[in-house]
């Protein structure tokens, strides 16, 4: 007889079964078939010499789509809000000061997890759709002096392209790092992290880089090492601590790696795969491709009578288009017709845009004409055959 109280689930007993989709929603994104069959490569060991290979050629991936020559560059195992407390949990101690600029969803985010480690947290909050001045991110700097600023570059829940040029220098005439998101924009908008005074940047892997979720490009620069590796509190993660990081990545030139954890390896293939794409296309091609794709949907949209959540033509984000909800349009009934009707997804809004707009994602392989095209052809029919009430 069994001892055994619970029965193996009948559900697994099927075969796995997933569909194929259009995903335009604001991420994850279509991975091509050249990543995919990357990331079914035979599993080695997370510490065997050819795997530190892989993770070298990931860091100088890295170096070029940020723009970069920190030696403290390495993804982190996970999605890109992992990447997010590793940032804030290694740069920002109890009782200190941490701005975090609000123009959607991830600096409220980012705002939560200072203020759960301790931190001084004050908010300065964009309109609807908008941006900060440098004059307004000046006043807040000199007002609260902070040890961190937090903004997204690309801000997915509102479709705002932030502009960075002058706050890097703004920052460190404060004494303040600068930390930015750039999950949504890296790879389809301008980015530099050196050239603008970056500190601290990160981005996800299923975004633009096609790759499926679950590993995070980070970098630090020298100020930020020096404030990171000087503290006074450990982080309080193990799994997120710089230190244990940097050797894990070969970034800290000692002579050998220690076991900190077991890396996601086939997850390390996809992403320096996707890294390989981007690298042969160009950053500067694949940021003029994602602008003319944008572009192009932005016309289509103007002519099926749909308008844009943003109103400031360089202050939209390429990579992720808000559309203002539809009047007289249920925006829950138009997201499921187009998945029902097209098999292609497109979502509502997040955070301070639930309700307001639809969002559509243009991606590394998602941005083309083609495909911009596809998604106008869905929502010129969804507009026709979905419930539109006259009040």
């Amino acid at each position: 007889m069994s001892t055994l109280s619970v029965p193996p689930p009948s559900c697994l007993r099927k075969p796995l079964v997933v569909p194929q989709r259009h995903m335009f929603g604001p991420g994850p994104s279509n991975v091509p078939p050249r990543i995919l069959e990357a990331g079914a490569k035979p599993v080695i060991g997370h510490m065997h010499p050819e795997i530190f290979e892989i993770m070298n050629d990931i860091k100088s991936g890295i170096q070029y789509v940020f723009q970069t020559r920190n030696r403290m560059t390495l993804a982190v195992s996970g999605t890109g809000h992992t990447a997010m407390e590793c940032a804030i949990f290694n740069s920002v101690e109890p009782g200190e000061s941490v701005l975090a600029a609000v123009n959607g969803i991830w600096g409220e985010r980012a705002a939560d997890m200072a203020e759960r480690i301790g931190a001084r947290v004050n908010t300065l909050v964009a309109p609807p759709g908008g941006y900060l001045t440098n004059s307004e991110i000046e006043k807040a700097l000199s007002k609260h002096r902070p040890v961190v600023l937090f903004l997204a570059h690309g801000e997915s829940s509102t479709g705002v392209l932030h502009p960075l040029d002058g706050i890097g220098e703004l920052c460190h005439k404060y004494n303040c790092l600068l930390l930015v998101d750039s999950v949504a924009s890296l790879g389809g908008a301008p980015l530099y992290m050196d050239q603008q005074g970056i500190d601290i940047l990160y981005t996800g892997s299923q975004k633009v880089l096609n790759a499926p979720p679950g590993t995070a490009p980070i970098s630090f620069s020298e100020r930020a090492c020096q404030k990171v590796f000087n503290r006074r509190t450990k982080p309080v993660s193990f799994f997120l601590d710089l230190n244990w990081l940097a050797n894990y990545w070969g970034c800290d030139e000692k002579p050998s790696r220690m076991y900190h954890h077991t890396g996601p390896v086939t997850a390390f293939y996809s992403l320096r795969e996707s890294l390989a794409v981007l690298s042969e296309e160009g950053l500067e091609n694949s940021w003029k491709r994602h602008q003319n794709a944008a572009e192009h949907f932005y016309a289509g949209l103007e002519k099926l009578g749909l308008k844009l959540f943003v109103k400031e033509k360089h202050a939209r984000l390429p990579t992720v288009t808000t559309i203002v909800a539809p009047h007289g349009y249920d925006w829950k009934e138009v997201t499921s017709y187009i998945m029902k009707t097209h098999n292609l997804e497109i979502s509502g809004g997040l955070g301070p845009s639930v309700g307001l707009v639809l969002r559509v994602g243009l991606m590394g392989c998602n941005s083309s004409t083609e495909k911009v095209d596809m998604v106008l052809a869905a929502l010129k029919d969804a507009l026709e055959h979905c419930h539109r009430s006259k009040v």
